[in-house]
């Protein structure tokens, strides 16, 4: 590790950011010096400037990948090497307005049934059934869980937030039946290591990318034409729920949304809402 990516990391811990963020941080900033082929305190302006126009136009990365790299490059420069990149004051990606994609509850059972492996399915059903991030789910803990009211503790969430998130009856089930196969002390998905193996001993979680990639392999298997992602089922999760009446703070106090608009979008997206709608229009319509 060069002193200036130790620096930059000391530099992130002391600003209490999360690990998450920190990880994201460094490899948008490790991302830069390896396109330029040089340290990133050499970076000129007019290279900055190329950067930023081959992530949109040629790498085609998309408006949150340009926004996190955006963010670690600004306390790259701001914190790190105090030096000022004017590059930096004018580039931003612009706001896209976009319903999030939702899978059905028959679509999301047809795809969980296209996961071959017990560890990916077994995460996979969590995280669509409690609302959970990826690496929420990925990295969940025994600890977290709370059999007697059938919770699970989210510890350190988004936000550096707590919350408790329903548990169901069944899903507790498999989760008890699956980490009977391995028995690790801490990780409910431990990273099974070369050939699934060693999972009793693992001393990390499973990886994030080894679930996307089951994931898109099961979308792809399951002839679903949507473009979805495993956050997908976290938004396919609060839909019904919606749906169902349940109050909409709750929700929010569920999913872990700081602001009631976020979890507001996904009234948009019920087939009740939408339904209501056509009616209230087509009565309003009526005397035409």
């Amino acid at each position: 590790m060069t002193t200036l990516r130790r620096r930059m990391i000391e530099d992130l811990q002391l600003r209490g950011l999360s690990e998450r963020t920190q990880e994201m941080y460094v490899r948008a900033v490790r991302q830069l010096a390896e396109h330029d082929h040089q340290s990133p305190d050499r970076i000129t302006e007019e290279e900055l400037r190329d950067d930023f126009l081959s992530l949109k136009n040629v790498q085609h990365y998309s408006r949150s990948a340009r926004t996190i790299a955006l963010c670690g490059l600004k306390f790259f420069s701001t914190h790190t090497l105090r030096r000022e990149w004017t590059t930096l004051t004018f580039v931003r990606p612009p706001r896209e307005k976009k319903l999030p994609v939702i899978l059905s509850p028959a679509e999301v059972r047809t795809l969980l049934a296209c996961v071959r492996l017990p560890r990916y399915r077994v995460c996979l059903s969590t995280i669509y059934s409690c609302g959970l991030r990826l690496q929420e789910g990925t990295h969940l803990q025994g600890s977290a869980i709370d059999a007697a009211r059938l919770r699970i503790h989210v510890r350190q969430g988004q936000g550096a937030k707590d919350r408790c998130v329903p548990l169901p009856p069944r899903i507790l089930a498999r989760l008890r039946q699956y980490w009977g196969t391995h028995r690790q002390p801490v990780w409910i998905f431990p990273a099974p290591g070369r050939g699934g193996t060693g999972l009793s001993t693992a001393s990390t979680p499973m990886p994030r990318s080894s679930l996307q990639d089951a994931f898109r392999a099961a979308l792809q298997e399951s002839g679903i034409h949507k473009r979805a992602c495993v956050h997908t089922l976290r938004h396919s999760w609060a839909t019904p729920r919606l749906e169902a009446g349940i109050n909409r703070r709750l929700i929010q106090a569920y999913l872990g949304h700081q602001s009631p608009s976020t979890t507001a979008l996904y009234t948009h997206l019920t087939l009740q809402a939408q339904e209501l709608a056509g009616v209230a229009i087509n009565r309003l319509m009526e005397d035409l």
